[in-house]
């Protein structure tokens, strides 16, 4: 097995020694060998891992993130991620660079342009950064499949749908909770739980292990915002969290 110093390992992928000493001190790339000296050495699959690492961090998604899910991710569903990056970022481009070609052209008739007229140029940008790192992020997360079910039944607040007015009103209730002092394992707390799994079942068509996944992805704050999910409260989340566990406990025991 071919093995590769830091400093070769730097040169060849172009990351920095003292980036690569991070990822091993927060344990995302552990070099697979060390010496008696200490002396660091990658492996062909590090280096592979390392790869997979660069190109998922080119679609802006936080190492927190890249660490929970690199290993779980193969190496074409990353490669297909960064593809669709550069596919959306070239299209980008050339609307870009077709609305600058406009204002070139308004300005050699009229020689001048209202500043109004590069708010698009500046406002593309800021929604391009908020769709990629969340179609990056669904696609490395969920299936096809899934997302279909996340885009179709996740409520909306633009929308009227009764599913958007029960989950509204369930974190009216926690927040209600919270406010009395009320807990999670209380009458109350319990009721909330309760509601939470039918709704999970009804608005994933009875698919627990995705219900699962999408709450895990929910009590992030950073993966609920690159997502544009409603921001809810930390202390909500908690709440339900605790709610449901001791729901669950409470069925397991009988």
């Amino acid at each position: 097995m071919t093995y590769y110093s830091t400093g070769e390992v730097s040169k060849k992928l172009n990351i920095s020694v003292r980036t690569l000493r991070y990822y091993d001190q927060i344990k995302l790339v552990q070099p697979t060998y060390k010496n008696e000296s200490g002396k660091r050495f990658y492996s062909s699959d590090d280096m592979l891992l390392l790869q997979k690492i660069q190109l998922l961090k080119s679609t802006s998604m936080s190492l927190d993130h890249i660490g929970k899910i690199v290993k779980l991710t193969s190496t074409e569903k990353t490669l297909n991620v960064h593809k669709k990056k550069l596919e959306i970022e070239l299209n980008r481009l050339q609307q870009s660079l077709n609305h600058t070609n406009t204002l070139l052209n308004i300005l050699k008739l009229e020689e001048k342009i209202e500043w109004e007229q590069l708010l698009p140029l500046l406002n593309e940008d800021l929604q391009h950064d908020k769709k990629q790192k969340k179609e990056a992020l669904m696609e490395v997360l969920f299936s096809a499949e899934e997302q279909t079910v996340i885009e179709t039944q996740l409520p909306k607040l633009e929308s009227n749908h009764s599913l958007t007015t029960l989950w509204i009103n369930i974190i009216e209730r926690v927040s209600l909770c919270l406010e009395n002092q009320t807990a999670p394992e209380s009458r109350e707390g319990q009721l909330i739980a309760f509601d939470i799994m039918v709704l999970s079942k009804e608005m994933f068509s009875g698919n627990a292990e995705l219900a699962n996944k999408f709450w895990e992805v929910r009590k992030s704050q950073q993966a609920s915002s690159e997502l544009q999910l409603y921001p809810i409260d930390q202390p909500i989340l908690e709440f339900v969290e605790k709610a449901i566990v001791h729901y669950e406990q409470h069925e397991h025991s009988k």
